[in-house]
């Protein structure tokens, strides 16, 4: 009989300029509002959403269906929120990993907040056995996004034309990519100095 492996909890995970922890029920205004300036699209805010939005901060930290959500702190403030998402139910195969990360004010972007948030997250991913390879797309025009995934080591994939809804239209997609092996050799990530590679208790 085969038992189902646990993944294991986030509570935090310390960076250089950032925190990446388990959200608050304190957090819930401003990770509405923030959502909803960051990825009004999104992010509908149509009823029920605020009910769910609150079952899904009381649930991070763990995954629950499929996805992790973590709240990106720095210097105390909560910035912004970052997505790891998995399995069949989520359209993905076993061992790929999807993330998602949003700085929510503008005045946060630019700065390197969200490309730490990643480092941390798929640094954990990968070292706890969660993931073999992870990924990320962003709108084709996104610039900014598409350069911190390739400065972190993720490669370009190709376009998926006509992917995300966009009021009556659809928008491009680029897709990025790292496996575990390439992201342990590239030692320039963010982070990457501060954690020795995880060993699982039973081979210590």
């Amino acid at each position: 009989m085969t038992t189902k492996r646990s993944e294991p909890a986030v509570f935090r995970l310390p960076g250089d300029n950032v925190n990446l922890r388990r959200f608050r029920l304190s957090d819930e205004a401003a990770v509405w509002a923030g959502r909803v300036t960051a990825e009004p699209i999104a992010f509908p805010t149509g009823p029920g959403r605020r009910s769910r939005l609150r079952k899904r901060l009381l649930g991070s930290g763990r995954f629950q269906r499929g996805s992790l959500d973590l709240a990106i702190e720095s210097n105390g403030r909560l910035i912004g929120d970052v997505q790891a998402r998995q399995g069949m139910g989520q359209g993905l195969p076993p061992g790929v990993v999807e993330l998602g990360v949003d700085v929510y004010h503008p005045d946060q972007r630019r700065k390197g907040y969200g490309a730490e948030a990643v480092a941390l997250l798929t640094t954990w991913l990968f070292d706890h056995g969660i993931a073999e390879r992870v990924q990320a797309s962003t709108a084709v025009g996104n610039v900014p996004m598409r350069r911190v995934l390739e400065k972190l080591g993720f490669r370009f994939e190709g376009v998926m034309r006509g992917f995300m809804p966009v009021g009556s239209s659809r928008e491009d997609f680029a897709l990025y990519a790292v496996t575990k092996g390439e992201w342990h050799v590239n030692a320039h990530r963010p982070g990457a100095r501060r954690r020795p590679p995880y060993v699982p208790p039973a081979a210590r």
